[in-house]
């Protein structure tokens, strides 16, 4: 297989895989992840085969980063499932105690007490740094949200990145748990992470990437790849360059119109986090399907369709994409899921709400099991194609 340096070089046809941001509901994409794994490994005929060997760049936000850093580090799927059900059941367990004084502050600033986060990380990525080119087997880009100048940061491990080891910063030296940690600091939910990262300020305060633009990661990872400012400088192209996004499942909106006149401000501050998170992962969706020909894409809204005639290029009427893209995810809709997944026993708007909440670690096998049975029905042999065989 590749090492780390042939990854990176630009030539050749390159393969992104992005992980979607969504707490607990990690756990759904880890069933998609699944079958992506065993269709891999039958392609090449190699029952050894890891993601961390197909993929040249993997990358995720918030929950997406833990999956993404894992499997960069060469975890199977069986085993990164194995430790997201431990360490979600015990992240997301421990909550502050308002009886207990010395944690008044913290719990006045977030909900579930961090230290069982690092504490379970730290045992997972150990003292890998991100610039291990011996324990990480290929290139890796964790995308976390700088809350003190609101900028989005995409930590990767290229060696010729502007902050990777110079003066602007030292992104190498920065422990992969600690990166991770930065992207899963959900605001509400966990205290921000501190980071050195050079520089006037020397440390920065990071928040959850999902509180950006890039909850949905595919086309900052796009970018990552392609952009001229950062260093990978891929090309694109239907043949040259693949990007495979999986999702943490998304709500449906379902609200009568008379009711959002009655709204008052508590319900807009309950709706509005989800709200911009969706319009942000539809937008990246749009644009992605802008610049490909998805076999995966869905119906961005009645008016403008799949935009299967649509392609984002200057050479006017072009008919081949920019990339390869594939998106892989679940509606959490009673309607959808019902019709779709058939169960013996339909779902209930109930239980399709509980399996939305992204901190309920009781439905972490549930999520799973959604995700595989999607898996089963979405993920297929030629949305992989010949041409990105490793």
């Amino acid at each position: 297989m590749k090492t780390l340096a042939e990854k990176l070089d630009p030539k050749g046809p390159k393969r992104i895989l992005a992980l979607d941001g969504g707490g607990i509901r990690g756990a759904l994409s880890l069933g998609y992840l699944k079958h992506i794994e065993d269709l891999l490994r039958k392609q090449h005929k190699n029952d050894k085969l890891l993601l961390a060997d197909y993929f040249d760049l993997i990358g995720g936000t918030s929950t997406g980063s833990i999956i993404a850093a894992a499997l960069a580090i060469g975890m199977t799927v069986d085993e990164i499932t194995q430790k997201y059900f431990e360490l979600g059941t015990k992240i997301f367990g421990k909550k502050y105690k308002w009886y207990r004084i010395f944690e008044l502050d913290n719990l006045i600033k977030s909900k579930y007490d961090d230290a069982a986060l690092e504490e379970e990380l730290k045992n997972v990525f150990g003292d890998t740094l991100l610039g291990d080119q011996k324990k990480v087997k290929t290139a890796l880009c964790i995308v976390a949200k700088r809350a003190d100048t609101n900028s989005v940061w995409p930590l990767n491990n290229h060696p010729k990145g502007k902050f990777y080891d110079s003066g602007h910063g030292n992104n190498k030296a920065i422990p992969i748990w600690k990166c991770v940690r930065a992207s899963a600091a959900a605001p509400t939910y966990f205290l921000p992470q501190s980071i050195e990262v050079g520089g006037d300020n020397g440390f920065a305060a990071f928040v959850d990437g999902g509180v950006s633009m890039a909850n949905n990661p595919a086309l900052q990872l796009l970018m990552v790849a392609t952009l001229k400012g950062f260093p990978y400088h891929w090309q694109m192209g239907e043949d040259k360059l693949m990007v495979v996004s999986v999702g943490t499942g998304m709500t449906k909106f379902k609200k009568l119109p008379q009711k959002i006149g009655k709204s008052h401000l508590l319900d807009w501050a309950a709706n509005l986090p989800e709200m911009f998170m969706q319009d942000a992962s539809w937008q990246n969706q749009m644009m992605m399907q802008w610049l490909s020909r998805s076999p995966t894409a869905y119906e961005i809204d009645r008016e403008v369709g799949v935009l299967s005639e649509d392609i984002l290029s200057d050479e006017p009427g072009r008919k081949e994409g920019l990339l390869h893209y594939l998106r892989y995810n679940v509606f959490l809709d009673v309607e959808d899921m019902n019709a779709r997944f058939k169960p013996l026993k339909p779902y209930s708007q109930k239980e399709i709400d509980d399996l939305a909440a992204m901190d309920n670690a009781k439905n972490c096998q549930k999520l799973y099991d959604l995700g595989y049975m999607a898996g089963a029905q979405e993920v297929k042999e030629s949305h992989f194609p010949e041409v990105f065989k490793v």
